[in-house]
């Protein structure tokens, strides 16, 4: 290392360190200062409810206990109708205390929440991002893009990406047409909604062939918009895909997917 680097690298530190004293850095959930900037505090990370297995392979969903979770630890619904990506994997269970990390995120420009949310996405998908050539993000549609100013999705990504070295590609797909809200829909009505609405981009194509794939999103609900995503990078010949979110909702005592709010 050169003299100087090295004094680049300790003139930072310092100022980091006078930064600090002025502006303490504070917990992203309850603003209570904190020793390092995209930390929860104690009492923060008590409360989050983080998914560890034994969880579904595909959709990330948790077991109550590994009795639950079969040999093919995958649940109902992935046995019956598998997503058309491989592997899935989430960080927290998408419930009261993990909102407060992911609606500012997405509503309320606090785009600092992506380094914490992505800290423990790189932690629970660190399986997936092993075995993965680019991160993807779940595209917005133009007009959204353009009111909310940011894809949160994109920021989460590109957070993983600079954690665990992996390469992201945050223009891989477009979304053609503006889709109505899918909270409330069935999952079918879901579907349908997003059909045909997520496209690779051409000029993107040929990079993506033959690459193994980690779709990013900040919520996996019941993966309608994900598996569009998915299908669309299969048929423009992506090797493998697999998923990772922020959060994952919990299932009903019917086995259905609760709702998130809309996009």
């Amino acid at each position: 290392m050169s003299v100087l680097t090295r004094s680049v690298r300790i003139g930072l530190g310092a100022g980091r360190g006078v930064l600090d004293l002025v502006l303490p850095p504070h917990c992203p959930a309850c603003e209570t200062i904190v020793d390092a900037p995209g930390r929860l505090c104690t009492a923060c990370f008590r409360r989050a409810s983080l998914i560890v297995p034994p969880c579904c392979v595909r959709c990330g969903v948790g077991f109550a206990s590994v009795g639950s979770a079969g040999l093919a630890l995958s649940c109902p619904s992935c046995l019956d109708s598998p997503p058309p990506w491989r592997f899935g994997r989430a960080a927290f269970a998408y419930d009261e205390f993990s909102r407060l990390l992911v609606l500012p995120l997405k509503y309320g420009d606090r785009t600092e929440n992506a380094v914490v949310l992505g800290r423990h996405m790189a932690r629970a998908g660190r399986s997936l991002l092993e075995d993965c050539d680019r991160l993807v993000p779940v595209p917005l549609h133009r007009r959204r893009l353009f009111s909310r100013r940011y894809n949160q999705a994109a920021l989460l990504a590109q957070a993983v990406g600079r954690l665990s070295g992996r390469a992201v590609m945050v223009d891989a797909l477009a979304r053609m047409r503006q889709t109505a809200p899918l909270v409330g829909q069935s999952p079918s009505e879901r579907r349908r909604s997003v059909a045909d609405a997520i496209r690779v981009r051409p000029q993107r194509a040929a990079a993506l062939r033959g690459l193994r794939v980690v779709l990013v999103d900040d919520v996996l609900t019941t993966g309608a918009t994900l598996g569009a995503c998915a299908g669309a990078l299969l048929d423009a010949g992506v090797a493998s895909v697999d998923v990772l979110a922020a959060a994952r909702t919990a299932r009903d005592e019917t086995g259905e997917d609760r709702q998130e709010p809309p996009e």
